[in-house]
């Protein structure tokens, strides 16, 4: 990507809006938001959250091009970092859950048991 005008970037040698790069990470964030709230599988839920931080990292790494400054893209690296350990660790979470008690609803696993 090169910087060409205000609210362009160029890729391969064509121009693209930076509207277009903000605009699809709205729709991910919004599915993603939308999947949480309505879905009550917790393995889908996690992949709703992943969805989201990858739309975070789509708009950071946008304006970090847009703006020609490398901080943008150090903070979707150190987020893309959080994602992959929370993945790890609420996977591992779901599965000895799921070994123990063997639900598959978020509503059911609020409760505790001894």
């Amino acid at each position: 990507m090169r910087f060409v005008a205000a609210g362009t970037l160029t890729i391969g040698g064509e121009s693209i809006e930076t509207s277009w790069f903000l605009i699809l990470s709205a729709v991910l964030f919004v599915i993603g938001a939308m999947g949480i709230l309505v879905r009550r599988n917790p393995l889908v839920v996690l992949i709703c959250v992943e969805l989201m931080l990858n739309a975070v990292n789509l708009t950071l790494i946008t304006f970090s091009r847009q703006l020609q400054n490398l901080d943008g893209q150090l903070f979707a690296l150190m987020s893309m970092t959080v994602a992959a350990a929370e993945a790890v660790i609420g996977l591992g979470i779901l599965v000895d859950i799921f070994k123990l008690r063997q639900v598959e609803d978020i509503d059911e696993l609020s409760e505790l048991h001894g």
